[in-house]
């Protein structure tokens, strides 16, 4: 366990030095390849959401694809497509794969294309496969996407539905880093030109073999009958808020799914790991809480009107949700 540790650990540290001042994000990125998710990255422009996928792309042994999503993208831009090859004078067609046939992928601003774009690569985040002319197509063993959308600009925007958001393991809040950090952010963007450019990776890339390794213990870590309960707990009151506080019964409209209880489980396992532990402790539920839950509850107009979003709701929620 500590080698394999070791080196995801060495990934964290080189990707933070790369991406100053977001190091929750950066640990939920590699969280969510650890337990092979997708993950949503919501931001304003120039916090370094693009930047933190490249990052990994970049230290580990990957294909990195990048997707620019805008209005008028079709569903084959992102899958692929059949395409006519003429061979020893007869006509063939071959399947010529799409950039969503990466390792790593980059969904850039997934609001600002239409409904099937949006499908055509959830449909791939979910079931693995792309399907084309009546042709499966598997995914790479190793394959993450990190779609990012911002939060200001509905103009154009075609916002996820609900149900497609649930695909995400995770959806991460990013925000403008500590002043510090920025001034560090300043040198090193200023050092980057120097060499003209993204500073390269100096170290050997991680092999793929040590993420899978990583999974496997990770699907080691033991979770207690009580923890169990703790995740399950916590889902069913998204449900049934009314029954723990009067306010947020009214503030919820449709709480998580059974998915998001498999996601807490899985994202709560892989942070005892990446922190040095075989069991899961409370706490761990606790931090991956917010980032695997707020886009799976269904807020009602009431909460809107009175201005409370999911992660505050959530906040209560943990407040009120006892371990057995």
């Amino acid at each position: 366990m500590t080698d394999t540790r070791d080196v995801i650990l060495d990934l964290q540290t080189r990707m933070g030095r790369a991406i100053l001042g977001q190091e929750a994000v950066v640990e939920r990125l590699l969280l969510t390849l650890l337990c092979n998710g997708n993950v949503l990255v919501e931001g304003l422009p120039g916090l370094a959401k693009t930047r933190a996928v490249k990052g990994l792309a970049k230290n580990l042994e990957a294909d990195f694809s990048r997707i620019q999503f805008t209005p008028d993208l079709l569903p084959s831009d992102v899958t692929g497509s059949e395409v006519y090859h003429e061979e020893g004078g007869a006509g063939v067609f071959r399947f010529e794969p799409g950039p969503v046939f990466a390792n790593l992928v980059l969904a850039d601003e997934i609001n600002r294309a239409p409904a099937k774009v949006q499908a055509a690569l959830l449909e791939a985040m979910e079931e693995r496969t792309v399907t084309v002319a009546g042709t499966t197509h598997k995914m790479p063993p190793l394959f993450l996407v990190m779609a990012t959308q911002n939060p200001i600009e509905q103009e154009g925007t075609y916002p996820l539905p609900e149900a497609q958001l649930d695909r995400f393991l995770m959806h991460v809040r990013i925000d403008y880093p500590a002043l510090e950090d920025e001034v560090e952010v300043l040198r090193l963007v200023r050092s980057e030109e120097r060499h003209g450019g993204e500073l390269q990776a100096s170290e050997e890339k991680v092999l793929q073999q040590a993420i899978f390794d990583a999974r496997a213990e990770i699907q080691a870590v033991t979770s207690s009958d009580a923890i169990d309960r703790y995740i399950v707990d916590l889902v069913h009151a998204t449900r049934s808020a009314g029954e723990y506080a009067e306010d947020l019964g009214r503030w919820i409209a449709v709480g998580a799914s059974p998915r998001g209880g498999i996601g807490l489980d899985k994202s709560a396992r892989a942070l005892a790991w990446l922190r040095g532990r075989d069991h899961v402790l409370p706490d761990d539920v606790r931090a991956v809480a917010h980032d695997v839950l707020r886009h799976r509850l269904n807020l009602s107009y009431e909460a809107n009107a009175d201005g409370v979003d999911a992660d505050q709701i959530l906040s209560r929620l943990l407040e009120l949700v006892a371990v057995a």
